[in-house]
């Protein structure tokens, strides 16, 4: 049977892109685990590997003193592309690795085991490699202990994104947005590159709690969140700011483009039927506001504020 998520290089992508850990800074849970693994299997190198579309970029390494290199020449592309461990004894003898520059020249890679980094929906977004210089027969007891510290990578990386997420409806909440939106002001300043902000506010949320009740307003909040999750693209984000206000970050959109994305997501809205508690259907409008990133912007903080101006304007 064909494992689909292994030849689905653009959703694989876009799940390591949902773990917000490409380029952040060192973190000791992974720092833990790499030394960890270099104290317990006695090799020199073991790193927390991230294979990005084109670069490998390691988010925690030890006896490695590069923070990434190209795909190209990586183990670890080849460890994402199955289940089960990749294990190498000998470089040298290796066809697939043997004129690897990082073979050849520093670190000089000799043996390597990689344990697949698999997220809950299934992708490989890298690898944990524990890397010798010399030949070496890696033992089931070794493959074992690297397994298992390769579950504790990924789940401290769910747990990342748990703590990123409102509970109700599982967008990002206030602090998960923020930083995606400090991310892209960055991207503009180094790159000039477009974004759009959008805040959305539920009309008359007070109505639908007073007539429906708690329950039907957690629901419509729930519904909204679904719907804009499945329209908006997966370079797109998506949080809950507080109460029944939302918003979303697109990036490399701006002027006309957004307003129709804007447009869409209110039309979307506007036409749902909202099922509620009590096998009701309920109808429910949304109003926004939009602006797309400048130079005048200082912070995220600052857009956001400029952008809900504009939504109240609008209600």
């Amino acid at each position: 049977m064909i494992d689909s998520k292994l030849h689905d290089e653009q959703g694989r992508v876009a799940a390591l892109n949902r773990l917000e850990l490409l380029d952040t800074v060192p973190e000791e849970p992974f720092e833990k685990i790499v030394n960890l693994i270099r104290t317990v299997l006695k090799v020199p190198i073991a790193t927390v590997t991230l294979v990005d579309s084109d670069r490998q970029w390691f988010k925690a390494q030890s006896g490695l003193y590069v923070q990434e290199t190209p795909r190209s020449v990586s183990f670890c592309t080849h460890t994402i592309q199955q289940r089960e461990p990749l294990i190498v004894p000998d470089a040298l003898l290796d066809p697939r690795f043997a004129d690897s520059p990082l073979v050849r020249e520093n670190p000089h890679i000799r043996s390597y085991v990689g344990i697949p980094l698999q997220t809950a929906d299934g992708y490989n977004v890298g690898a944990l490699c524990a890397i010798d210089t010399q030949p070496r027969t890696f033992s089931d007891a070794d493959i074992a202990i690297l397994t298992n510290f390769a579950h504790i990578v990924t789940d401290e990386m769910e747990l990342r994104q748990i703590a990123k997420r409102d509970h109700l409806t599982g967008a990002l909440n206030r602090r998960g947005f923020l930083e995606q939106v400090e991310k892209e002001i960055s991207r503009f300043v180094r790159h000039q590159r477009p974004a759009t902000l959008i805040a959305l506010d539920v009309d008359h949320f007070k109505a639908i709690n007073d007539c429906h009740g708690h329950p039907a307003g957690d629901e419509v909040l729930r519904q909204i969140a679904q719907l804009c999750s499945a329209t908006m693209r997966p370079s797109d984000s998506f949080g809950r700011l507080g109460g029944e206000e939302f918003a979303l970050l697109l990036p490399e959109i701006a002027g006309a483009e957004a307003f129709a994305a804007t447009e869409r997501f209110r039309v979307k809205i506007e036409s749902q039927n909202f099922a509620i508690p009590g096998d009701q259907m309920l109808r429910v409008t949304a109003s926004f506001g939009v602006m797309a990133i400048s130079s005048d912007v200082e912070n995220a903080d600052a857009w956001l504020a400029a952008t809900d101006a504009l939504l109240y304007e609008a209600i």
